[in-house]
Formats: C-alpha cells, sequence, structure tokens
C-alpha cells in the first residue's frame, strides 16, 4: 500500500469517526422513487456534504466490525453526477449486492477495497 493510499483510508477512518451515521433507508425499506428494496441498510454521515447536497452516502453492513472495508465511486448519467459510497462493515455477499444496486440503468459504479 502507497502512502497516498494510507492516507486516504485514514482520511476516510476519520471522516467516519468524527460524524454521525443516519440510516434513513434500513434492509427491508423501499426506495422512495424507483421500484427497489433495500438489502443492505442505507444512509449517510450527518454534517458531510455530497454532490447531491446531501450527507457522504454509507452502506451499512453486518458484520461485526463497522470499519470502512471499501468504498463505491458511482457516475449516475440519468442524474449527471458522480459520488463516492462508504461501505462499512459489508461482507462480500453484501457488496455483491451494492455493487449490483449501482450498476443498474444509467448508473455505473465500481468498488475500491482496503
Amino acid at each position: 500500500m502507497t502512502d497516498a493510499d494510507r492516507a486516504f483510508w485514514l482520511a476516510v477512518d476519520r471522516l467516519v469517526s468524527e460524524s454521525k451515521i443516519v440510516i434513513d433507508r434500513p434492509k427491508g425499506s423501499k426506495h422512495p422513487k424507483y421500484d427497489f428494496v433495500y438489502e443492505v441498510d442505507y444512509g449517510y454521515l450527518e454534517n458531510t456534504r455530497s454532490t447531491d447536497g446531501g450527507g457522504i452516502d454509507v452502506w451499512m453492513g453486518s458484520l461485526a466490525d463497522k470499519s470502512c472495508n471499501a468504498v463505491v465511486c458511482t457516475v449516475d448519467l440519468l442524474k449527471r453526477d458522480s459520488e463516492i459510497k462508504i461501505l462499512l462493515g459489508c461482507n462480500e455477499d453484501e457488496k455483491g449486492i451494492i455493487m449490483r444496486f449501482h450498476n443498474e440503468g444509467l448508473m455505473k459504479g465500481i468498488m475500491i477495497r482496503r
């Protein structure tokens, strides 16, 4: 791992540790606009900002260790924006679910694993 890689992950860890995690779309809930049911808890970091004007998005998985183990970078051709999604405590099955979600329709995403 390079120094830049370490610095990136430390910055993500700091952002997460200094923020309240709000899960506003719990597992099993329906997306407010699209025909989609969340299979993994989804929310945001309070008092942060993303390109959509809301907080930085997080996926909260089922592992006991809720540290960041990956991020997903997305490009949404419908909304014409790009965002980062922080994955906290996600197992491999949950990562697969998240990647399918971020690669449907006009949204495309790549995962960067820690």
